[in-house]
């Protein structure tokens, strides 16, 4: 079954869910500002997205501009990035959908219906 990551008040998260629904695929939700994945759990994500790690950032979120990401990102650390979007799941971009084997980041239709059918 597929993880979701997700924010239900988030328009693309809806729209990604009912890709989701349309295509008949179960799928498990999870709140990313409550509960978002750990950091061993992103850098799998990562790595099985194909995405680049800066990709993960919700660069739209007034979170990432409040605090200035975009300035101190490129002094960190992949662990160091890792942890700070395990810690505040508001720096994520959604929706981040895994099945264990491989994983989305964002949602571009064409993309995600391709990677989830």
């Amino acid at each position: 079954m597929l993880k979701f990551y997700g924010y239900k008040k988030c328009n693309t998260c809806r729209t990604a869910e009912k890709a989701l629904v349309k295509m008949g695929k179960p799928y498990e939700f999870v709140d990313i500002t409550e509960a978002p994945p750990s950091q061993a759990a992103l850098k799998k994500m990562v790595g099985q997205s194909g995405a680049e790690l800066k990709k993960f950032f919700n660069t739209s979120g007034v979170q990432y501009k409040e605090l200035n990401i975009k300035d101190k990102v490129g002094a960190m650390s992949e662990t160091q990035i890792l942890a700070m979007l395990a810690g505040n799941g508001r720096l994520l971009k959604r929706p981040l959908v895994t099945d264990g084997a491989k994983s989305t980041v964002g949602f571009d239709e064409a993309a995600f219906g391709k990677a989830w059918k």
